[in-house]
């Protein structure tokens, strides 16, 4: 009798959405790719201090390259930069201010890739293959990281510096504070951008091609090399742009460094005045001191990060099923 008129009652312009047998309501939440955003910003932070501290002293004798057009030391190439380094101050040379590193590189990597995965959603529309997506959602992670990190990487690289005047990280943030003020925190801020965002344009572009070609190359086991397809994408993609990019770094290097160590102090913070300086000392050589210090630490870190974002992705896509499995009943 009660079916009877349960079905008397029922309106046939409102019929029931059937739903999947595992569909639970209280499940569901703001999610992409599978993943809550927070812990995008958890394997982004890892991977981004992972990188950059196995990396570190390779950028340390970038650092030092960079900075020779005004700097005392005398080095030219990458051997004599590393060995410049460890007959003046060991092998702790080529880890001072990783300190710096840690601070910045774990929240802007956060950053970075929450950033980078909410634009890539908003962007593509769905499409996975949309490779001016992935750049243009690169270029507003960038934006926003750089903005995490850059006081720290100029604390970072003014103790890099050989003979660096500062005792440690505080020492050096205290002591730019009072005597240069906020700004000089972001003095390269705006070269930093510059810098970065064609970086990141061609390093999406270069990966995401790099990765479907190596993953046409043997479909069938895709899956299985997962990770080895990322890193090796992930390193073509870093050092190529890394190789692009060069002239760029090497005046952001300027800038965070001027007045450290006998660094030039520029008159005013444009790109173009530092940009002159350099070719006036040093000519068109000097734009590019430091590219294969650069290329040796972008490939491999880009790999590292890359592979390390991956397995943290993997393991958090596996900690969620279990965690709705045990939430069916």
């Amino acid at each position: 009798m009660a079916t009877d008129g349960t079905a008397k009652f029922q309106n046939p312009d409102f019929r029931p959405v059937p739903q999947p047998t595992d569909f639970h309501p209280e499940l569901i939440v703001s999610a992409h790719d599978g993943l809550h955003y927070w812990q995008f910003m958890v394997a982004g932070s890892i991977a981004g201090m992972v990188e950059h501290m196995a990396m570190y002293p390779v950028d340390t004798v970038k650092t030092q390259m960079q900075a020779l057009g005004s700097c005392p030391i005398k080095s030219v190439g990458v051997r004599q930069a590393l060995q410049s380094i460890l007959k003046s101050e060991g092998i702790a040379g080529l880890y001072r201010g990783i300190g710096a590193m840690g601070l910045g590189a774990g929240p802007a990597h956060a950053v970075y890739f929450s950033v980078y995965e909410i634009c890539k959603k908003s962007f593509s529309g769905g499409d996975l293959n949309d490779s001016v997506a992935h750049a243009a959602s690169g270029v507003c992670a960038t934006v926003a990281s750089d903005a995490v990190f850059t006081p720290m990487d100029v604390v970072k690289q003014r103790l890099q510096l050989s003979n660096s005047p500062y005792k440690g990280v505080w020492d050096c943030v205290k002591r730019v504070l009072s005597e240069e003020g906020f700004g000089a925190f972001y003095a390269s801020y705006r070269t930093t951008v510059l810098m970065n965002a064609p970086f990141t344009a061609v390093h999406f572009a270069t990966y995401e091609a790099v990765k479907k070609g190596l993953m046409e190359i043997s479909p069938e086991s895709a899956s299985d090399e997962r990770l080895v397809v990322h890193a090796t994408a992930g390193a073509a993609a870093g050092a190529f742009a890394a190789a692009v990019t060069t002239p760029l770094d090497v005046v952001k290097t300027q800038l965070q460094c001027q007045g450290v160590c006998g660094c030039d102090r520029f008159k005013s913070g444009s790109i173009g005045d530092v940009f002159r300086t350099i070719l006036k000392k040093d000519g068109y050589r000097g734009l590019i001191r430091g590219w294969i210090p650069r290329m040796l630490f972008h490939a491999p870190a880009a790999a590292i990060c890359w592979s390390t974002y991956e397995a943290f992705k993997t393991f958090f896509h596996e900690l969620n099923g279990s965690t709705n499995s045990g939430n069916v009943t």
